[in-house]
C-alpha cells in the first residue's frame, strides 16, 4: 500500500499548497468535550443526518430549526413518551420534512441513546472513550444498535459531532484503491477491516488526526479540484 507521504504529496499539487489544502481539514474535538455533549445534541444530528441521507441537505438545513421546534429540542426523555398517535400527527406537520420512516427513526434512536447513556453516564462519554484504531467497531455498533444509522450516515454523524474519524465518501474509496488496498464499496467485514487497518497506518506514518487523513484522501483524487 502506497505510504501517505505519496497521498498528501498528491493533494497539495492538486489544492495548490499548504495553506489550501488546509482550508479543507476539520480538527477533531477533544475527548473532554465530546464527553461533555448532552444527550439531546446526539439525537439532534443522528435526526439531521438521517434526514439528510439521500435528499437535499439544504432543504434540510433550511427547516432544521423547525425540527429543533416540532421535536420538543430532542430530548430523548420526551421522545420516548410521544404516543403512536402524536407521531402521526408529527407526521403530517408541513414545518418538517414529511417522511414518516425517517421521523420513526427518532424514538428509536432515542431509546439508543438513553439506553447508551445508561450504561456509560452519556452517549458523548461512549463516544469519546472509543478507541479510533478501531472507528469501523463503532460504525458496526452504531448501525446494530440504532436506527438508518449505518454506512456514511453513521460516519458523518460522528464526524459532525467531533470525533476523530474517517468518512468513506466515494473519493476517499477511490483513494484507498488508488493506494493499493483490495477493497470495492467497502460492504463486507474483511474490507471494514482492511480500511480500517490502511487509516491505521497511515495515522502511524504522519501523526495526522483520522479526519485529517480521510479528508487529505479525499482531495488527493476525483474532481474535487480548484478553480483555474
Amino acid at each position: 500500500m502506497d505510504k501517505f507521504n505519496k497521498i498528501l504529496e498528491r493533494a497539495l499539487h492538486r489544492k495548490g499548497g499548504e495553506a489550501a489544502l488546509n482550508q479543507w481539514l476539520i480538527d477533531p474535538s477533544s475527548d473532554s468535550d465530546l464527553a461533555s455533549t448532552e444527550d439531546h445534541r446526539w439525537l439532534s444530528m443522528m435526526t439531521r443526518c438521517i434526514f439528510q441521507a439521500g435528499f437535499v441537505w439544504r432543504v434540510v438545513d433550511q427547516k432544521w430549526p423547525d425540527f429543533e421546534t416540532v421535536f420538543f429540542g430532542f430530548v430523548p426523555e420526551k421522545m420516548v413518551l410521544i404516543s403512536p398517535d402524536q407521531w402521526e400527527n408529527i407526521g403530517q406537520d408541513t414545518r418538517i420534512i414529511r417522511n414518516m420512516q425517517k421521523i420513526l427513526s427518532v424514538p428509536k434512536n432515542a431509546q439508543f441513546v438513553l439506553d447508551i447513556s445508561q450504561a456509560h453516564g452519556r452517549f458523548g462519554q461512549w463516544v469519546a472513550d472509543w478507541p479510533k484504531h478501531d472507528l469501523t467497531g463503532l460504525f458496526e455498533q452504531l448501525k446494530k444498535k440504532g436506527d438508518r444509522l449505518g454506512g456514511v450516515t453513521g460516519m458523518r454523524l460522528l464526524r459532525n459531532m467531533g470525533k476523530d474519524t474517517f468518512v468513506l465518501s466515494n473519493d476517499v474509496l477511490l483513494c484507498l484503491k488508488e493506494a493499493g488496498l483490495d477493497i470495492q464499496r467497502a460492504t463486507s467485514k474483511r474490507e471494514m477491516q482492511l480500511i480500517q487497518q490502511a487509516f491505521n497506518q497511515w495515522h502511524e506514518e504522519s501523526g495526522l488526526p483520522y479526519s485529517h487523513l480521510s479528508r487529505i484522501c479525499a482531495c488527493s483524487v476525483g474532481d474535487n479540484l480548484p478553480p483555474h
